[in-house]
């Protein structure tokens, strides 16, 4: 048996989340479910997922640990996608026995808004407010962790109709992109001010909301020590991301 790290890719609906949960389906359950089908005893399997993602959010490249008795990587990718319903498996690298893939290096989230209302340099104004250290304690649900993280950045990027706003941090705390995204939402269309923000990050009892979840993907976990080798030449991940944004845009844009 080897253990090895797949970057996976999923949209979010339809599934209550990723983590495992008794009578629902679950981006966990069907990766068990997949590597079952092609062998694997779900006893040896022992899963871990670099990162959780609730239930609506969608991923372009978690990662999944797993152990397999295959021992080519791409006849590996190439199996899981054969018999996968919905989830897409992306890239793959061996790791050792005790890798976590909880402490990677970085992780990359984006979030999608419509750009119609939207003060674009109010809303670039916030983003920056959000940068550096800060307690995030009126920005996220706490669950028994230490509230203060580093956001690396924070970016909005004018595509078309949309803005893609871009988060990178180590960590992340339970729903801090969307209550940040539902307060630089906020402030860009004249709801809130950006004193208002300043307040919540100072530990005010300010709320903003929290944005839908649907419109949240996580991009990329990333590791400095791995390097991933992508599945077959006839799989074109280029044109299948591509897909994977277009469905994200066109279900965000028709549930408006």
């Amino acid at each position: 048996m080897r253990r090895v790290a797949v970057k996976i890719g999923y949209l979010g609906d339809g599934f209550a989340g990723s983590q495992i949960q008794p009578g629902h389906r679950t981006v966990e359950g069907d990766v068990i479910s997949d590597l079952t089908k092609i062998g694997s005893d779900e006893k040896e399997i022992e899963l871990k997922f670099a990162s959780r993602t609730d239930r609506g959010v969608n991923a372009l490249g978690n990662a999944a640990v797993f152990n397999t008795a295959f021992d080519d990587d791409i006849l590996l990718l190439k199996a899981l996608n054969a018999v996968s319903e919905r989830v897409f498996y992306r890239s793959i690298t061996e790791v050792g026995d005790n890798f976590n893939p909880r402490h990677a290096d970085e992780r990359i989230y984006s979030y999608i808004l419509p750009k119609d209302g939207m003060n674009i340099p109010l809303a670039e104004q916030c983003a920056a407010l959000f940068e550096g250290e800060h307690d995030f304690i009126r920005f996220c649900r706490p669950d028994g962790r230490p509230t203060v993280m580093n956001m690396r950045s924070v970016r909005i990027t004018e595509k078309d109709d949309i803005l893609v706003i871009e988060f990178r941090a180590k960590i992340f705390l339970w729903n801090v992109i969307r209550r940040t995204v539902s307060a630089i939402s906020s402030v860009g269309r004249g709801s809130a001010s950006l004193d208002d923000v300043r307040r919540a990050l100072n530990g005010e009892p300010v709320s903003f909301g929290i944005a839908r979840p649907d419109a949240l993907t996580l991009i990329d976990v990333h590791y400095d020590s791995l390097k991933f080798k992508t599945g077959p030449p006839e799989r074109d991940l280029r044109a299948e991301e591509e897909l994977f944004r277009t469905l994200l845009r066109r279900s965000f844009f028709d549930s408006l």
